[in-house]
């Protein structure tokens, strides 16, 4: 067993159900193991299970392995990463929790991070609603506020890239340096790709205008919100997984909508509970622009033409 288990720390709610009838806070279990199979262990122990009586990969990921374990207790579902550090799942689980505080969308679980993660097994039912998931994800930007303003309590991760959230006052400067900056240097740094950075560059110093009369407030964001992160359970309730939250801009959580499949009923009941902001049209493709980068550092250069594109358009807009 490889030395991450020592530091493996795992969560379960005592009562499985909670989120979905309830907003009382759920127990935190947490233990280190040295056993050969320390989610077994647990399970059988902190997870008050006699006996595992199914044990079944769930697929749809591409960075984590995901297993379905079902017990005469409860059910279970795990994920595993043996490749990157701690500090991913150590992230998911602050993010869940902030999310979970706000007492608007269901998330899931509150567990706690490590190089395994245990969290109440969801099943899912069919579609449901656009416009209440809208509704419930500007609930949860309404109640999710920050006192220390842009950022989060933890570095997390962005898929597999790292994600920085050093607390900033400013908005601009935050999404600038720790969001596109980011994703800019390493694209130059993996592909040489000093075109992209030097006029990703350019727009970042020039798009302040783009925020002007805006009222910026920090909201928690899940932060990866495409559709395989979106889904409903049993009573067709929208719930959110896998976030990458931090506390930005609430127009920054449509930065995956290329790939959410929001419609009409979705951003209508959204924006009844959080208005609209002036400029928002004009800063759209600006927050899509961090997740095309993030993707053409993750899978390659077929990402990289959509980037280009909404820089080249910014700096045509604001003739930078």
């Amino acid at each position: 067993m490889a030395a991450v288990v020592a530091s493996l720390s795992l969560c379960y709610s005592s009562r499985p159900n909670l989120l979905r009838r309830s907003f009382s806070r759920p127990k935190h279990l947490t233990m280190a193991s040295m056993s050969e199979d320390p989610v077994r262990e647990w399970i059988l122990t902190e997870g008050k299970a006699s006996q595992i009586t199914k044990i079944t990969s769930v697929g749809g990921g591409c960075i984590n392995l995901a297993t379905h374990y079902q017990t005469d207790a409860a059910s279970f579902f795990v994920k595993t990463n043996r490749s990157i550090g701690p500090e991913m799942f150590e992230g998911e689980a602050l993010g869940l929790e902030a999310m979970y505080e706000t007492r608007s969308i269901r998330v899931g679980a509150l567990p706690t991070g490590g190089s395994y993660i245990i969290m109440e097994f969801i099943e899912f039912g069919s579609r449901g609603s656009q416009a209440e998931l809208g509704r419930k994800l500007a609930e949860m930007h309404k109640a999710g506020k920050s006192t220390k303003g842009f950022g989060f309590e933890v570095d997390n991760t962005i898929g597999s890239t790292p994600q920085i959230n050093t607390w900033s006052s400013d908005w601009i400067e935050f999404y600038g340096e720790k969001r596109l900056g980011y994703q800019l240097k390493l694209a130059r740094d993996r592909y040489g790709d000093s075109a992209i950075y030097e006029k990703g560059y350019t727009l970042i110093q020039n798009m302040a205008s783009l925020f002007e009369n805006a009222v910026i407030e920090p909201c928690l964001l899940h932060g990866d919100l495409w559709s395989g992160n979106i889904a409903y359970d049993k009573n067709s309730e929208p719930v959110i997984l896998d976030p990458a939250c931090y506390y930005g801009h609430n127009e920054a959580e449509f930065g995956m909508s290329w790939c959410a499949g929001f419609g009409e009923s979705f951003y209508t009941a959204y924006f009844k509970v959080m208005p609209k902001e002036e400029g928002f049209e004009k800063r759209r493709d600006l927050y899509l622009l961090y997740h095309y980068l993030n993707h053409y550092n993750l899978f390659g250069s077929g990402y990289r033409s959509s980037a280009m594109s909404i820089i080249d358009g910014y700096l045509r807009m604001l003739s930078a």
